[in-house]
């Protein structure tokens, strides 16, 4: 009886650690890894076989005689990769350590509750990244200065959406088609020189190049459900994002 409560805190603490990182932008392989090497560290668990998909986690374990599951549904998504790099220093001490399973949740539980970075501090910086996008690909240091206040206007879009759990597609769908307007408005007015220079500057932050890097990297590992489940929802952002350039650029030129 006392090694199958055991076992089935151990099960629940696996799966904590693999929703972390799954909600935190983890390769799928890299969370089966994961959870397979915490239930395996415990010599009563003769079995371990996690199954993993970017919407959910499936687990099931061997004691003894018996087997136990678990299902775990992930829905938000978001990018930390500190998170991800702060579990696997947990899992790796987990193994190499007598650490009980109950400071084991503990560690897990402080990790899920780190707070990301500030928000000046995250806003900000997607500014630096739509400004030097937009020097990257010729823009003028006047489109830089542009591509920068939009961009910031572009990430703080974003966050407030997705506070409010809309549909990803039109969170980037809205941002897009108002960083463009802005773009369109700043070059109107005399200030931007370039209006696709700044466009390509403020869409940067919205490309989602860790689900394309997530869905390469799950399908060369065969992982093929994930590889195409991580694409699928690439194409539908960077169409998202597209649709709302489009959108206003239509306007624009239709009032020209």
């Amino acid at each position: 009886m006392e090694i199958k409560r055991e076992a089935k805190k151990l099960l629940s603490m696996a799966i904590l650690a693999g929703k972390i990182m799954l909600e935190n932008g983890a390769e799928t392989y890299r969370v089966e890894d994961t959870i397979s090497r915490i239930c395996k560290s415990r010599s009563f668990i003769t079995y371990s076989e996690p199954f993993v998909i970017p919407t959910g986690i499936h687990l099931a374990i061997g004691f003894g005689d018996d087997i136990m599951t678990y299902i775990q549904r992930t829905k938000s998504k978001t990018i930390d990769l500190n998170k991800i790099a702060m579990v696997n220093e947990f899992s790796r001490n987990f193994v190499n350590s007598d650490m009980t399973i109950e400071e084991g949740f503990k560690c897990l539980k402080e990790i899920d509750n780190e707070k990301a970075y500030p928000h000046l501090i995250n806003i900000l910086f997607g500014g630096f990244a739509g400004g030097f996008f937009s020097l990257l690909f010729g823009g003028t240091i006047n489109d830089f200065i542009c591509a920068f206040l939009i961009s910031i206007i572009v990430v703080k879009i974003t966050n407030i959406l997705g506070k409010t759990n809309i549909i990803y597609f039109i969170n980037n769908f809205v941002a897009a088609a108002i960083g463009t307007f802005f773009a369109i408005i700043s070059v109107k007015l005399g200030i931007g020189h370039n209006m696709d220079k700044i466009i390509i500057g403020i869409i940067m932050p919205l490309v989602p190049g860790v689900a394309i890097t997530n869905a390469a990297r799950d399908s060369m590992l065969g992982d093929f459900l994930a590889g195409m489940s991580r694409g699928l929802e690439a194409i539908i952002v960077a169409l998202s994002v597209a649709f709302g350039v489009g959108l206003m650029l239509i306007i624009y030129h239709g009032g020209v």
